[in-house]
Order: structure tokens, then sequence, then C-alpha cells
């Protein structure tokens, strides 16, 4: 073989495996910069060579690059760094929320049963507080005002619902 069609094609070549390495080595562009350089280094030596292969180049690169870049964003966005830059939290951090969690559910559901006093009107959406601490809460009635006693009836995890104290 021609040794100017070896390095067309190896420099084609060689552009597209800088351009996903781009994806997986911080370089501020410099990678990207280094396979562009070597896409027309290699488009030119197969032109050089023969237009034909120096078309079929350019066509294969038209194809080729869409295709490396979008392998290079399906694979990036599964490494850490991708999915930190993304917004997708480690398994860390959703064990640590779930955990959160299931300690605020837990902490609520001792308030059932709970009496507090009413701390704002109560239409039937206001404040109730018990033991010290204040809750949203919502009430079973259609009014009641500040003062009034309160027992919980019902918890879920966003809702705190109430009913009056004879």
């Amino acid at each position: 073989m021609e040794p100017l069609l070896l390095w067309g094609l190896g420099l084609c070549f060689a552009a597209l495996l800088l351009l996903l390495m781009e994806f997986f080595v911080p370089s501020a562009g410099l990678i990207a910069v280094l396979a562009a350089g070597c896409a027309i280094a290699g488009l030119v030596c197969l032109f050089r060579f023969n237009p034909l292969w120096g078309f079929m180049g350019l066509v294969g690169m038209l194809f080729a690059v869409p295709a490396v870049l979008y392998s290079g964003v399906s694979i990036w966005r599964n490494t850490p760094l991708g999915r930190r830059m993304i917004g997708i939290p480690s398994e860390e951090e959703v064990a640590e929320s779930v955990a959160k969690e299931d300690a605020f559910v837990r902490s609520r559901m001792q308030l059932l049963n709970k009496e507090g006093i009413v701390i704002t009107d109560l239409r039937p959406v206001g404040l109730i507080e018990i033991d010290g601490v204040r809750h949203d809460a919502l009430c079973d009635s259609d009014f009641l005002r500040p003062g009034a006693r309160v027992r919980v009836v019902h918890v879920e995890a966003n809702q705190v619902r109430v009913r009056a104290v004879s």
C-alpha cells in the first residue's frame, strides 16, 4: 500500500480516537483541537493520494464524527464525573436522602394521637404546636381559632390532620 494512503487512514482513525478521548480526559478542548488537526491532515493525505479516496474519507468522517460524539456522550453520562455534572446523585447520596426521608417520616408518625394547641387560625390549614414544635396542619372541621386544643388523627409524609378536642 501507498504510504500516503496509510497516513491518511491512520490520521483519520486517530482523529476519531482523540475525539472520543476528549470526553474522558479533561483538557479544556486541547484534545479536540488535536483531533480536528489530525482529521484535516488525514483528509489532505487522502485527497493527495487520490481524490476518490479523499471524498470517501470526507463522507466517512461526516458519518463517523457524529457517531463518535453520540457514543462518547452515551458512555460519559454513566461515569462518576458525567453523573456529577449532569446532576444525577451518586448511590451514596441517594441512600443518605432515603435515610433522611425515612427519619422524617418516622418523626412525623410519632405525632399520631398527640395533643397540641392551635397557633394560627385553622381554615382548615394553619399552624399548630405540639411539644414546643410547630407543624403545618389540616383541620377536619371548617375553622378553629388560636388557642384551641387539637389531637392529631392522621399523619402522612407531608400532612398532619387534626381534630378539635372537646
